[in-house]
């Protein structure tokens, strides 16, 4: 079925089609989701909001992008969404650890793992890659993790970003730019002997 007629039959309410729509995308929606939101449940519920935000608002669809693109900026405006209340949340427990409001959480113990010590360095570059992730603009998060971590074109990043191919490549260039004064800044400092 083509994408104007499966629009169609999403604007008349037809559940098959919808059906058929989640079966296709939903996996390319978590794993978009994860890529901001590095963490699978996280990812799987912000993924079922995706699809029904997109059944709440397929009337309004204006078919000015593809469809796909369409579902893709609303899976990146939803994890956006959930990082941004998530800051939140944290920002709030601890100032009201400050104030003393609210009682220290005892924070559990990292798990210790038997595994071998390259796969300890792997998580903490992972981690240490993670922090330097989050710590960029959004916009630049956006394009890089669209990119590096999901595998869309340009094209196809211009399209769920609403902004020009040249701009994604600006911020694809200035976010790998902060990654690397922020790794190297790290590193320098961390692993001087």
């Amino acid at each position: 079925m083509d994408e104007n007629a499966l629009v169609s039959r999403l604007k008349a309410g037809d559940l098959d089609a919808f059906r058929g729509l989640v079966d296709q995308y939903q996996n390319r929606v978590i794993n978009t989701c994860f890529g901001f939101l590095k963490n699978k449940q996280d990812a799987e519920d912000t993924a079922q909001e995706v699809f029904i935000e997109v059944y709440r608002s397929i009337a309004d669809f204006r078919e000015d992008a593809k469809l796909s693109t369409w579902i893709y900026r609303i899976a990146v405006t939803k994890s956006l969404d959930l990082i941004r209340k998530k800051n939140r949340k944290r920002r709030m427990g601890s100032i009201q650890k400050k104030l003393g409001l609210k009682a220290e959480i005892e924070e559990a113990p990292a798990p210790m793992s038997n595994g071998p010590e390259n796969r300890l360095e792997r998580r903490e570059r992972a981690g240490i890659l993670k922090q330097a992730m989050d710590s960029l603009p959004d916009t630049q998060k956006v394009a890089i993790t669209l990119s590096k971590y999901e595998g869309f074109k340009s094209q196809e990043i211009s399209e769920i970003m609403s902004i020009s191919v040249s701009a994604v490549e600006a911020l694809i260039h200035r976010a790998k730019a902060n990654l690397r004064k922020k790794l190297y800044r790290y590193y320098s400092s961390h692993l001087k002997t």
